[in-house]
C-alpha cells in the first residue's frame, strides 16, 4: 500500500481511531494489507474480518507478532496495536482500496482494467498480466482474488510505481460487480461470457447477464468496453455502453470482432490459431490446454492493445504461459497416463469445453477418462445441466466415465440412459472410493479428464492421480 497516515486510514474507512503506544494520527503505516495474518510484515494493515468458521479478532496478536502496525476491528481487541474501529470491517476494507487506488490514479500514471465473466476471468487475468508485467510494474490478483475481500486487497497493492492494475471481479449476488468496479472506475472492461455459472443464485442466465454488464455500466466516461462479439448476451451490452458515452472493442472467432482467432488447432501440446488485427496475421501458439482458452487470450490481446502494447508482443508473451492456474487444465502425471486436473470450478460451459478438449487431445488408441463430480449453484437448472454433461460424455465416447458425489448422481444415470450402461459409466460416493478404482482401471496411454466444481473437492483426487502417474 501506499504511505499513509493513521489520521489519514482513519478518515478514508470512517473509523474511530485507538492509538497504542508512541503511535500518534501522523504514524505511517505503508505495508500489506490484508484479512490473513499471515501475509502481516513490517508496517502492515490487518484487517480483521468476522468470517463464518473463524473470527479475525482472534488473530489480531498474530498479525502483530508478525510485523502489522495497525488493526482494523469491529470491536476493540486487547492487543498491542493501535485500532481503527469501524461497523464492517469488509466495507472499510473496500473503502481503503478506493482511496488508495483515487490518489494514485491522481498522479497520471495509473490505467485500471476490471475483468468479468461467467468463465474464463482468472485465465485471461493471468494471460494480461504476463503481457503487462513486460511493459510496467503491474498489479493482479493471485489465484482468483475477486470477491469483496479478495478484490480490494489486491487493489491495495498498488503503489505509486504502478502504471497497470488489473482487477478481476466475481459476483456472489446482483450488484456485487457494480460495487467491486465502483471502487476502481475501470478504464477498461472485459466482459468475457454469459453462462450459467452462479445462475441459481442469480435466478436464471438473465439475471447473470444483468449481473455482468454491471461493469459496462461502472467505467469511466471516454472508457473502452471489450466485449465478446461471439456472446449474444455479451454483445447486447453495446447498447449500455453507447449510453455511458463508452467506446467498444470486439473480440471473437466470427468475422465482425476487431481482434479474431481463425485456423485454430488443439493438440496435447496446445492450441494454435491465427490471429486477425488491424489488417495483420499473427501466429499464436498457447501451451495452455483447451479450445476454449483461445477466446480468453483474444480478450487479454485486445485490451493489452488498448494500453498501447503491440499484439505480435503480446501473442508472444502469452505463449510462454504453461498454464492458466493451479487446477485449471493442469496437465499431470506422465505420457504413461495423463491427468488434466481441472477441478477448480465448473459450469457447464466449462465442463462441456473441457470435456471436448481431452477428446481432441486423446490419439487413436488412448482412451478417454472422464472424472466428474457435481456443479453447484446451478438451482433449478442442476438437473438439466447434469443430464446434459452426462449425454455429451457419451457422445465424445468417452471409454470411462467415473462419477463422484451424490450431487452429481443424475450426471451417472444420464450417462447410463444414453448407452454407458455396460461398465462404462461408474458412480462412487467419494473420491477415495474412485481412486481405488481408477487405480486398477486405469492403463498406459489414458487421458484422464478431472472436473468438477470446487465444493466437490475434486481437485485433490486429481493431484493424487497426477502423482501417482507421474
Amino acid at each position: 500500500m501506499i504511505r499513509m497516515t493513521l489520521a489519514e486510514v482513519t478518515h478514508a474507512v470512517g473509523g474511530t481511531l485507538q492509538l497504542h503506544g508512541t503511535d500518534t494520527p501522523e504514524t505511517v503505516v505503508s505495508g500489506t494489507v490484508d484479512t490473513d495474518s499471515r501475509e502481516m510484515g513490517p508496517g502492515s494493515v490487518f484487517v480483521a474480518k468476522p468470517g463464518d468458521a473463524t473470527d479475525g479478532h482472534l488473530f489480531v496478536d498474530a498479525a502483530v507478532t508478525a510485523g502489522a502496525s495497525l488493526a482494523i476491528v469491529q470491536r476493540p481487541v486487547g492487543a498491542p496495536v493501535s485500532q481503527i474501529v469501524v461497523p464492517d470491517a469488509v466495507a472499510a476494507l473496500g473503502a481503503l482500496a478506493r482511496e488508495v487506488v483515487a490518489r494514485v490514479r491522481a498522479h497520471g500514471g495509473l490505467q485500471v482494467v476490471g475483468i468479468t465473466g461467467s468463465n474464463g476471468k482468472t485465465t485471461t487475468k493471468n494471460l494480461l498480466a504476463r503481457i503487462l508485467q513486460d511493459e510496467a510494474p503491474t498489479v493482479a490478483p493471485r489465484a482468483s482474488f475477486n470477491n469483496e475481500v479478495g478484490a480490494p486487497v489486491t487493489m491495495l497493492r498498488v503503489t505509486e510505481d504502478t502504471r497497470f492494475l488489473v482487477s478481476e471481479l466475481g459476483a456472489s449476488r446482483p450488484g456485487r460487480i457494480a460495487e467491486l468496479a465502483g471502487l476502481i472506475t475501470p478504464d477498461i472492461g472485459a466482459v468475457l461470457m454469459v453462462g450459467l455459472a452462479h445462475a441459481g443464485g442469480f435466478g436464471g442466465v438473465e439475471a447473470t447477464q444483468k449481473a455482468k454488464t454491471e461493469l459496462v455500466q461502472a467505467l469511466r466516461p471516454g472508457g473502452t468496453a471489450v466485449l465478446n462479439a461471439d456472446d449474444a448476451r455479451v454483445a447486447a451490452m453495446a447498447a449500455v455502453a453507447e449510453e455511458r458515452a463508452v467506446a467498444v472493442r470486439w473480440f471473437g472467432r466470427g468475422p465482425s470482432a476487431d481482434v479474431r482467432a481463425e485456423d485454430v488447432d488443439v493438440t496435447a501440446s496446445g492450441t494454435t490459431a491465427t490471429i486477425l488485427v488491424d489488417g495483420r496475421r499473427l501466429p499464436l501458439h498457447l501451451r495452455v490446454l483447451g479450445e476454449h482458452h483461445v477466446m480468453n487470450a483474444l480478450a487479454a490481446i485486445t485490451v493489452a492493445q488498448l494500453l498501447g502494447v503491440d499484439p505480435a508482443d503480446a501473442i508472444e508473451r502469452i505463449g510462454t504461459v504453461e498454464i492458466a492456474e493451479r487446477w485449471r487444465m493442469q496437465p499431470l502425471g506422465s505420457e504413461r497416463v495423463r491427468v488434466i486436473n481441472d477441478a477448480y470450478n465448473a459450469s457447464p460451459d466449462s465442463m462441456a469445453a473441457a470435456l471436448r478438449t481431452v477428446a481432441q487431445i486423446a490419439a487413436p488408441g488412448q482412451r478417454k477418462v472422464a472424472v466428474l463430480g457435481a456443479m453447484t449453484e446451478l438451482g433449478e437448472q442442476a438437473g438439466e445441466e447434469h443430464d446434459r454433461i452426462g449425454l455429451q460424455a457419451v457422445r465424445l465416447r468417452y471409454e470411462r466415465i467415473v462419477v463422484v458425489g451424490s450431487a452429481a448422481r443424475r450426471l451417472y444415470l444420464a450417462a447410463i440412459s444414453e448407452g454407458s450402461w455396460d461398465g462404462e459409466a461408474v458412480f462412487f460416493e467419494t473420491a477415495d472410493e474412485a481412486y481405488d478404482y481408477l487405480m486398477t482401471e486405469l492403463r498406459d496411454g489414458d487421458r484422464v479428464l478431472v472436473k468438477s466444481s470446487n465444493a466437490a473437492g475434486l481437485r485433490f483426487l486429481g493431484d493424487r492421480l497426477g502423482e501417482s502417474f507421474s
